[in-house]
């Protein structure tokens, strides 16, 4: 039995339409797979004299924080041995909580280029102690992570600690290197893209 040339339109349409939903669902599987498998998350925010770390689980109704500190480095120190203290604090941290996802502060426009170089040394030490142990690395930039967490892009540091505090139910209130680091987990496992803002950018 033959059909019209209208009816066989009507043919594509349906299986381009069946298509398409099967793709979504697919798309969505993949989706809930990826944040399942980034349950341990930890954030970093780096500096050669306190470099800022969090480390959160994100499970619902809320995520928890496992741990958190700050990497001090004395202004005596030469910047090698702060390096080296970085990469290897880090280390530890990533061996005892097993995150597989790492979120760093993205790059800044710095004014001073040694204060960039700087910078970048300190953020290449923490890069390379996650990804030696195999983690995922994504940055999202300084002004997307206070709009996602404080909902102000030129949030103030105390304000962002406040928040964090809030979000994990902390007892005391973070110091400001280390609540930098937890609000980039933070804004990571929320999910930045309900705020209008670009996906984290991986490394």
């Amino acid at each position: 039995m033959g059909i019209s040339p209208r009816q066989f339109e009507q043919l594509q349409s349906r299986v381009r339409g069946a298509r398409r939903r099967a793709s979504t669902a697919d798309m969505r599987v993949s989706s809930a797979a990826s944040n399942r498998g980034h349950e341990i998350i930890l954030g970093v925010d780096p500096s050669l004299r306190g470099t800022g770390f969090g480390v959160i689980r994100a499970i619902k109704p809320q995520p928890v924080a496992l741990a958190l500190g700050t990497i001090t480095c004395p202004a005596s120190w030469a910047r090698s041995r702060c390096l080296a203290k970085i990469h290897q604090t880090l280390a530890e941290v990533i061996q005892e909580h097993q995150p597989t996802l790492c979120v760093v502060e993205g790059l800044f426009f710095a004014q001073n280029l040694q204060t960039a170089l700087i910078m970048g040394e300190a953020r290449g030490a923490a890069l390379v102690a996650a990804a030696t142990a195999g983690l995922e690395i994504t940055e999202i930039a300084p002004r997307k992570v206070k709009q996602a967490i404080v909902g102000y892009g030129a949030a103030q540091k105390l304000a962002v600690a406040k928040m964090v505090q809030r979000r994990l139910n902390l007892a005391a209130l973070p110091d400001p290197d280390a609540a930098d680091a937890l609000a980039l987990a933070l804004a990571h496992c929320q999910g930045v893209g309900r705020f209008s803002l670009a996906s984290p950018k991986r490394i």
